[in-house]
């Protein structure tokens, strides 16, 4: 790890930044250059001291998990990113194979919704990055490791948790939806992708998962409108807006619901729970893709 030159992109990358790209609204008397690294390790879920050590070159090296998260609050691009790495020592994410770090553009739009849940996903069906009214709505993503990450994943192997978001008649089409938007991971990445393991794990451990394979089906479409069960608050029902990437790798999600409507009532409900950062009924839902694919 290089951690002289390791420190100095990072303050460079954090004082290129202000307060208003990454969401955050800038006090009547600001006099920091940038963020200030305490915003930095507040988005970063860090301790202001472990940032600091970065940043002075005397911190422990980092781990691809924390410099993926860094990545993102400082909004770097790939090229950025991947400079990021080297000089932790770390070699960078193999881009060909799909890749966890959120688009810039993506994000920034993602920064600026407060009110209503969004999130952004991978292809293979990952949060990469929510708001707090989505974590009130769907859980921590931190909490989810292995594959249990990937909706489908959760979706054929946990039913009796994660299929309870929907009403019953609704979950055989959500089913061949994840295995449809699967189906287009699987020919984007290859045979030997994260998304083709996936696939072989699902046909072994779910005969459901295995018979809608076996039907050849493929989409990449959102519903227009979706209705989603809380714990407390009951079914809500969602009009969902889908902004792709260019090469359709990462998708950012927004929910939103009518105006003066009962469903609008319990949304600002949702909005409570977000802002005492609260987990409500434990559902403990991380990755809200097993949502709105159809």
């Amino acid at each position: 790890m290089d951690r002289t030159e390791f420190g100095s992109f990072l303050r460079a990358r954090r004082e290129a930044l202000r307060p208003e790209d990454v969401g955050l609204t800038p006090g009547p008397r600001r006099r920091a250059l940038g963020l200030r690294r305490e915003e930095v390790a507040q988005l970063a879920a860090m301790s202001v001291d472990y940032y600091a050590r970065l940043e002075q070159g005397r911190g422990p090296q980092p781990s691809p998990s924390m410099l993926t998260v860094i990545a993102r609050v400082l909004r770097l691009t790939l090229d950025e990113r991947d400079h990021l790495y080297r000089l932790a020592g770390h070699a960078p994410p193999d881009r060909l194979s799909g890749t966890t770090h959120v688009v810039p553009g993506l994000q920034r739009v993602l920064d600026r919704i407060n009110d209503t849940p969004a999130f952004i996903l991978s292809d293979l069906g990952e949060t990469l990055s929510q708001n707090t009214c989505a974590e009130s709505l769907f859980g921590d993503p931190t909490t989810r490791t292995g594959r249990d990450r990937y909706a489908a994943h959760r979706w054929f192997t946990h039913p009796e948790t994660e299929q309870v978001v929907y009403p019953e008649g609704d979950r055989a089409r959500q089913s061949r939806a994840l295995v449809a938007q699967l189906r287009i991971a699987r020919g984007r990445r290859g045979p030997r992708s994260e998304a083709a393991g996936l696939i072989r794990s699902l046909q072994r451990s779910s005969p459901e998962f295995a018979r809608i394979w076996a039907l050849q089906e493929v989409a990449r479409r959102f519903e227009d409108h979706e209705t989603l069960i809380h714990p407390e608050l009951g079914a809500i029902t969602f009009d969902c807006q889908a902004l792709f990437t260019e090469d359709q790798s990462q998708t950012l999600v927004v929910l939103t619901v009518a105006p003066r409507s009962a469903d609008a009532a319990k949304l600002e409900l949702l909005g409570a729970f977000a802002d005492i950062g609260s987990e409500v009924g434990g559902r403990g839902h991380s990755e809200p893709v097993s949502v709105l694919l159809r």
